[in-house]
C-alpha cells in the first residue's frame, strides 16, 4: 500500500523540473553521441501518471532521437506472431531513446485480468520476459522499467476529475472503470509478475504517484542517476551576417492567402 504523500510546493517542483530537464537534454545529446541505446518502460494502474511523466521527460527533448510508444490493440496478424514480435519492431537504434507508454507487460496486466490470454500464453510470457529483457541488455541496450503506484482513493478522485472536465473525458474508458471492480486481481496480477520480472539486471523500481509532481520529479532523477551520460561541448556556431539585397522583388501580398489575425479580437 501506497505510503500517505504531502504535495510538493509548486514552486520547489518547477524549479527543479526544470533543472531536471535541463539534465535530460544532456543525457539526449550523450545518447545522440555515443551511440547509446536507451529504453524506459512505464507501467502501472490506470491514472497512475504514467502519462503526465512522460510528458514532462519529452519536453524538450528532439523528437526525431527520443520517441513515445505507446502501440494499439494488436491487429489480427499480430495476434499470430511472437508475442514480443512488435515491441522489438519499435525498439531503438543507436542514438536514440524510446519511452515505452505501457509495453510488453501488458500481458501480465490486462490481459491477464480481463482475459485477453490464455493461462498458457501468460504463463509464457512470465518464463520467456525476462530472457527477452536479458537479451535487450546483452545486446548494449540501457534497459530502465518504473511502475506508479497510485492508491485506490487517488485514482477514484482521478477518475472522477476526468469524468468532470471535457478537457480530460477522453482519457477515461470503459477499461478504466472496470479497472475498479478488479483493483485486488490487478493488484494480484502486478504482485506476481514483479515475483518472475524483477530481476538483479532488470529490476522494477517503483515511483510513489499519488502526489504526481513528487512522482515527476523522483522518476526523471532517478532516471538521469541511472546512465552514465556526461555533457557533450556543442559545437562552435556562428550566424553569418545577413547579405545584402541583390534587387529581388517579392510578389504582392493580396496575391496570399492569410490566416485570420484571430488575436487582433482578443485585445
Amino acid at each position: 500500500m501506497a505510503k500517505e504523500q504531502r504535495q510538493l510546493a509548486r514552486e520547489l517542483y518547477d524549479r527543479e523540473l526544470l533543472r531536471l530537464q535541463q539534465e535530460l537534454v544532456k543525457l539526449q545529446e550523450w545518447v545522440r553521441v555515443e551511440g547509446a541505446r536507451l529504453v524506459v518502460v512505464f507501467e502501472g494502474r490506470d491514472a497512475a501518471g504514467k502519462g503526465g511523466a512522460i510528458q514532462r521527460v519529452t519536453e524538450y527533448l528532439n523528437p526525431r532521437i527520443a520517441r513515445v510508444v505507446a502501440l494499439p490493440k494488436p491487429t489480427e496478424r499480430e495476434q499470430t506472431q511472437w508475442y514480443f514480435q512488435r515491441y522489438v519492431e519499435a525498439l531503438p537504434a543507436a542514438g536514440e531513446i524510446v519511452l515505452f507508454d505501457r509495453s510488453w507487460y501488458n500481458r501480465a496486466g490486462v490481459e491477464r485480468v480481463m482475459g485477453f490470454c490464455t493461462d498458457e500464453e501468460y504463463w509464457q510470457f512470465l518464463h520467456q520476459c525476462p530472457i527477452f529483457e536479458q537479451m535487450l541488455i546483452e545486446a548494449g541496450i540501457l534497459l530502465r522499467k518504473y511502475w506508479f503506484s497510485v492508491s485506490d482513493t487517488e485514482q477514484e478522485r482521478r477518475f472522477r476529475g476526468r469524468l468532470k472536465d471535457p478537457m480530460k473525458r477522453w482519457k477515461l474508458s470503459p477499461m478504466d472503470v472496470e479497472s475498479i471492480e478488479h483493483w485486488e486481481d490487478y493488484s494480484r496480477a502486478k504482485d506476481e509478475m514483479f515475483l518472475h520480472t524483477d530481476t538483479p539486471d532488470s529490476p522494477w523500481h517503483v515511483v510513489e504517484s499519488d502526489d504526481k509532481r513528487r512522482a515527476r520529479i523522483n522518476m526523471i532523477a532517478h532516471l538521469l542517476s541511472t546512465v552514465p551520460y556526461h555533457e557533450i561541448a556543442p559545437p562552435r556556431i556562428e550566424l553569418p551576417p545577413r547579405p545584402a539585397p541583390r534587387g529581388y522583388q517579392r510578389p504582392p501580398r493580396d496575391l496570399q492567402k492569410y490566416v485570420p489575425d484571430h488575436a487582433a479580437g482578443l485585445e
